[in-house]
């Protein structure tokens, strides 16, 4: 007689899981740049892998944004982040983006 197996239940994943908006601030200039990142999980780990990622992409892609240019012209170590506020769901992690770039109108926020 054959044994019936129920199925493997699979987990599974939020469609509203956290953002972390984030700061880099350049320590010589003072300029900012203001910016979100998906954070799940430990969220210093979080924002230390999109820093490496915005470093990696203004010395290998040449990218003329403001970040990019900035980072290539000053180096990483003039620069620091931070989280400013951490929000769920990304629809609301981008408004709250932009309604912070908006505000504080961050230099090296420029395309």
């Amino acid at each position: 007689m054959m044994q019936k197996t129920t199925p493997k239940k699979y987990k599974t994943r939020r469609s509203d899981c956290k953002h972390a908006v984030y700061v880099i601030s350049n320590i010589i200039t003072g300029e900012q740049y203001i910016g979100i990142t998906v954070a799940s999980g430990n969220m210093r780990k979080a924002l230390k892998v999109r820093m490496q990622k915005h470093l990696r992409r203004a010395l290998t892609e040449g990218k003329n944004w403001g970040l990019c240019v900035a980072l290539r012209e000053y180096g990483a170590e003039a620069f620091n982040y931070g989280l400013l506020e951490v929000v769920r769901g990304r629809k609301n992690a981008h408004q709250r983006e932009r309604a912070l770039i908006a505000q504080h109108n961050p230099a090296l926020n420029t395309f």
